[in-house]
């Protein structure tokens, strides 16, 4: 047998300690009877209670809370098979790592956003298959296409522009990554979602999102950053920002937010851009528009699962404690006469000699 919370399975501490408690109780109770009269008085006006069955209940009471926490902790034993059906679409994320992604026009930056970003669409996408493009002056696959999204998080955390030693911003290569990490078995509708701040002066992203496009697969895109600009900060191996990105001339170099690359890349691939807001309104915008396409089956998949046994030790639970509430605080006043005339007839009675 196994538990399912096994943690509950400490509680079980709490049946001695009620026992106790019970015990210090009851013992209580007598003290304070005594302190009042007549020790025969007392007793005597203490007959028509029914000591016995306040034990019994009191022992009832304690197998409750045990069978109670039990049943808190799922206990399981035996397992069946069920045959399970995912339904979702295919989404790539491609994420830019560059050096650009550092600046901390969004805060904390622009890579830090994101990758939360990606973090809450994993968390809404509802059984989506999700893999991860990262790139810079290189793309490669971080991880394919899966919906084990814890997994999936692990490697997100990873993606930094440590991953990719050439430096620049290629998105053309990273969709054309991206296009290469889809399933074309399957039926499911194809979603590519690029994240970037758009400065690529390497590639062709235009003729690579319209290949991705005749490919049947949609392109949005996410622009992180401010048309305005900032200093992208350079790291020393602690990751402290020990200095700014500087051109020929020793100037400071800001890294600006190209949305018309952006929109461009979205509009040739069927989806909409949008700009990162503080309130990270645009993920919901996305979502909406997700939850519009068309979602095929992925995949069927058998899952051994083990049987939940806790309805017994409920059930048992409240059997006991309503057994318990049924005993009588009182004795029948029949069987106090009897213990009465039983009293008396031995008190009465003489020895023989």
């Amino acid at each position: 047998m196994t538990f399912a919370n096994p943690t509950f399975l400490y509680a079980l501490i709490l049946v001695p300690l009620f026992a106790v408690f019970l015990m210090w109780a009851n013992n209580k109770r007598k003290a304070d009877l005594s302190r009042l009269g007549d020790r025969k008085l007392i007793d005597r006006l203490s007959t028509g209670i029914n000591w016995q069955g306040r034990r019994w209940r009191s022992l009832l009471w304690l197998a409750a809370l045990a069978l109670l926490i039990v049943a808190m902790a799922r206990p399981q034993w035996g397992s069946e098979v069920q045959t399970v059906d995912q339904e979702g679409l295919q989404v790539m994320v491609a994420l830019d790592v560059s050096q650009s992604m550092l600046a901390e026009d969004i805060k904390p930056t622009r890579l830090d956003r994101a990758k939360l970003e990606i973090s809450d669409l994993m968390d809404k996408l509802n059984g989506d298959e999700v893999g991860l493009v990262v790139f810079s002056g290189a793309s490669f696959i971080q991880f394919p296409l899966t919906s084990d999204y814890n997994t999936a998080r692990m490697y997100l955390e990873g993606a930094d522009p440590s991953v990719i030693s050439r430096q620049g911003t290629a998105i053309g290569d990273a969709i054309q990554t991206a296009v290469n990490g889809f399933d074309d078995s399957l039926d499911s509708q194809k979603v590519l979602v690029v994240i970037s701040d758009g400065e690529d002066a390497e590639t062709d992203p235009i003729a690579a999102a319209q290949e991705a496009a005749d490919a049947g697969i949609l392109i949005y895109t996410i622009g992180f950053g401010t048309p305005e600009g900032n200093p992208v900060p350079v790291l020393d191996a602690n990751g402290n920002v020990v200095d700014y990105k500087r051109d020929a001339q020793g100037e400071i170099v800001l890294s600006k937010l190209d949305e018309t690359t952006l929109q461009e890349i979205a509009q040739i691939g069927g989806g909409q851009y949008y700009r990162a807001a503080a309130d990270a309104s645009e993920l919901d915008s996305l979502l909406a528009e997700l939850d519009t396409l068309q979602k095929a089956k992925l995949e069927s998949r058998f899952d051994t699962r083990m049987i939940e046994r806790f309805q017994g030790f409920l059930l048992a639970a409240l059997v006991v404690l309503v057994i318990a509430e049924m005993i009588p605080d009182r004795v029948r006043r029949t069987k106090i006469k009897e213990e009465r005339l039983k009293k008396s007839h031995t008190a009465n009675a003489t020895p023989q000699s």
